[in-house]
């Protein structure tokens, strides 16, 4: 028995076919941030409800969220987090004290901050024997209202066919693959309905309205349909930069990014000049081992010579030196060493005689210690062409430290005052700069490395030979640390004999902007900060002077301005 659907119900439901396929489209399509058929604002950038407050050290903001009210108590100054006070809030329902959080906040309930509407709160904060009140409006939105009639549900189709067309034109692939698969849907049932197999033909008609209906089931946080809206509940707080260039960032980023400032104060500095430097060693806590002639190297009695960064004390034994003896040589030796031992026998027999016959008067004692010392120094002459060819040369440490430099290998032959070794120590490191300009003498000095790390230099003396058109300076290292190296390039900043007013900021807080102009960024208030381009010069390691672009007496962001610039 074959069942046929009336011309009505036919239409009814290829018209229902049409609207499933375009919900499933606008619904499949929709993404967090892309609410389609409304101009409402992402949910990310929707706020909580929150008020600020502030005296002459101390800055409060609340912030009501789900039912609760976080409180962030930071010093106006330097925007440093206060976790050691005591508060208590005056509330629409009574007073209640806040507790301690472990993100250095305090918080405390506030029901009363789920109705919308206007509500003060009077908060009282005692922290370092002091005692300030803050007062803070918090102002709630009323919740939008649902709309009573729903949508046409050809009209909902069309618009989201609408939709589905305009995010083809975008080139998402996502829509792409969606539309093909609606058109070949769309060829089932209608090769379907050709064949009269009306049944298969509502199935697939209930299996594509399923669809529609499955992500509104599944729909995430920020695409809800109705209900309170997020600023009631407890929206999400996101750093965002303004329209107007200024940044928003909500106090817990703040305590994420670890912002601090400082207040710009106006001074009277001295010019300062960038002078390309190198670390050398201290010339004297520092030395090399040479061979005084040349030989042989050979390690000392442990066997090894030693390593490099090895702490050696003075005179300590590093290598040794045998010297080298000719053929000739050896051959003038043996004679040499032939006729020392005829002289010795000779004056031996002579020693034995004059022992003899002096008691007797026969010679005197004076021949007889004369004969003694000859063999003496005959047998010390003999001694000395021995230890020539046995005894090498002890190469030793001529001060404490740590080996610097080797090049000892056994059996390596080193010739006379080549360098062996290099001692240094570490902890009495100089820094020597090529100065161009004349420099305010006997003044101290401050230095940068490559990572940014600032090193503090005590002015020792200036030389006065010109190098390649350049005067060289000597600085000591003043707590220098162990990881620094001889021969490593630093940036000397030194100070000249002119002085300047300006604003003296450390160098973290200029970052650079899109146009390459450096910028600062000043804390206007408790959750917002803005750029100002400034113009700076080097004052030293660790500091640049402000020439313009920044007053007195504002709060510049001195720590997390890199983290800052990078915010959209």
């Amino acid at each position: 028995m074959r069942v046929s659907l009336a011309p009505p119900l036919r239409a009814t439901a290829l018209r229902a076919a049409i609207v499933a396929l375009g919900l499933w489209a606008q619904a499949a399509t929709a993404h967090e941030g892309h609410d389609h058929g409304s101009d409402t604002p992402p949910a990310a950038a929707v706020s909580a409800p929150r008020g600020a407050s502030s005296s002459e050290s101390l800055e409060l903001v609340a912030i009501a969220r789900n039912g609760r009210l976080s409180v962030f108590l930071d010093r106006v100054g330097t925007n440093e987090p206060v976790t050691d006070a005591a508060i208590t809030a005056e509330t629409p329902e009574g007073p209640a004290d806040a507790a301690a959080m472990p993100d250095g906040s305090y918080g405390l309930p506030a029901p009363w901050s789920l109705h919308p509407g206007e509500h003060e709160v009077l908060f009282t904060v005692r922290t370092g024997g002091a005692s300030d009140i803050f007062p803070v409006s918090l102002t709630v939105p009323e919740p939008p209202t649902p709309s009573a009639a729903g949508p046409d549900a050809w009209a909902m189709g069309l618009a989201a066919a609408h939709d589905f067309r305009r995010h083809l034109e975008e080139a998402d692939p996502l829509p792409f693959a969606i539309g093909g698969a609606g058109f070949l849907l769309g060829i089932v049932v209608t090769l379907l309905m050709r064949g009269r197999r009306r049944g298969p033909a509502a199935a697939l008609v209930v299996f594509a309205l399923a669809l529609a209906l499955a992500p509104k089931a599944f729909a995430h946080e920020g695409h809800e349909g109705g209900g309170t809206p997020m600023a009631a509940t407890g929206g999400q707080d996101l750093a965002r930069r303004m329209p107007d260039g200024a940044i928003f960032v909500p106090k817990p980023t703040q305590r994420v990014l670890a912002l601090r400032t400082v207040v710009t104060t106006s001074d009277t500095l001295s010019r300062t000049v960038e002078l390309p430097g190198r670390i050398i060693p201290d010339p004297s806590a520092s030395g090399v081992v040479q061979s005084s002639v040349g030989g042989r190297l050979s390690p000392p009695e442990s066997g090894r010579f030693p390593r490099l960064g090895t702490r050696v004390t003075k005179g300590e034994v590093l290598a040794y030196v045998t010297p080298p003896v000719q053929a000739v040589d050896v051959s003038d030796m043996r004679q040499r060493q032939g006729e020392l031992d005829q002289q010795i026998a000779i004056t031996e027999r002579r020693v034995e005689r004059y022992r003899k016959l002096a008691p007797g008067g026969a010679v005197s004692q004076v021949q007889l210690d004369d004969a003694l010392a000859e063999l003496k120094g005959l047998a010390d002459r003999r001694a000395a062409l021995d230890a020539i060819r046995q005894h090498p040369e002890a190469l030793t440490a001529p001060v404490d430290g740590v080996v610097a430099e080797a090049s000892a290998v056994a059996g390596q032959m080193a010739s006379p005052g080549i360098q062996v070794f290099q001692i240094v120590e570490p902890r009495r490191l100089w820094v020597e700069a090529l100065s161009f300009d004349a420099l305010a003498t006997g003044q101290d000095a401050t230095a940068r490395l490559a990572d940014g790390r600032t090193l503090h230099l005590a002015f020792m003396g200036a030389g006065l030979a010109d190098r390649s058109q350049a005067v060289p300076m000597h600085f000591s290292i003043e707590g220098a640390p162990p990881e620094l190296r001889t021969g490593q390039f630093v940036t000397v900043l030194a100070a000249l004999d002119t002085q300047q007013t300006g604003l003296a900021l450390p160098r973290t807080s200029v970052v650079r902007g899109g146009n390459g102009q450096s910028l600062v960024y000043e804390h206007t208030a408790p959750e917002r900060f803005e750029p100002r381009e400034v113009r700076v010069e080097p004052l030293d390691a660790g500091r640049v002077l402000v020439v313009s672009g920044v007053a007195p007496g504002k709060r510049i962001v001195t720590q997390g301005a890199e983290l800052l610039n990078q915010v959209r």
